[in-house]
């Protein structure tokens, strides 16, 4: 089996990983959510900590989600230029972009990463006993997988540049 077909075969897992732990966390949010609406619109009680459980796996949703639209490279992006560019140019540009946006999310998912490190050190408790490392873990695997993407990309990009380059 080829490397590149390796490589595919595992970018394919970690996608139906990713899909798997955003539909999870999503039904987790709904559940929860409807079964404290019921709970305490019939019981006058809720369950423990589900706000603020609901609170944190909302920025697990999102942050899945911004790895999910990273993939496709569906992520917000603001561009009034491309369309005026050949596409040898947008290829340069794309790989500039894709390049400082991989920087940034690696030194974001470093600084997270030690963040993480100081809570789970520090041995903080985000609520009802879970440590606090736990429930911020999902920003350094988040920026850390978005850097990844995003100099895959760069690299893809590059070698579109290059070969319509040496094409000419």
């Amino acid at each position: 089996m080829a490397v590149a077909q390796r490589i595919r075969r595992a970018l394919h897992y970690v996608n139906l990983m990713e899909d798997g732990l955003l539909i999870g966390v999503l039904a987790l949010m709904i559940v929860l959510a409807a079964a404290q609406i019921v709970m305490r619109n019939l019981l006058g009680s809720g369950i423990a900590g589900s706000d603020q459980l609901l609170r944190l796996l909302v920025l697990w949703v999102g942050l899945l989600g911004a790895v999910a639209a990273t993939r496709d490279e569906k992520q917000i992006n603001i561009d009034m230029l491309s369309r005026f560019l050949s596409p040898r140019a947008r290829s340069g540009v794309r790989v500039v972009i894709d390049l400082f946006t991989a920087v940034v999310s690696a030194v974001v998912a470093w600084q997270a990463g030690r963040f993480v490190h100081s809570e789970y050190i520090a041995g903080s408790v985000a609520f009802i006993g879970l440590p606090g490392w736990i429930a911020e873990l999902i920003l350094p695997l988040a920026f850390g997988l978005m850097a990844l993407r995003y100099l895959l990309f760069c690299f893809s990009h590059l070698r579109r540049l290059l070969q319509g380059s040496t094409g000419a």
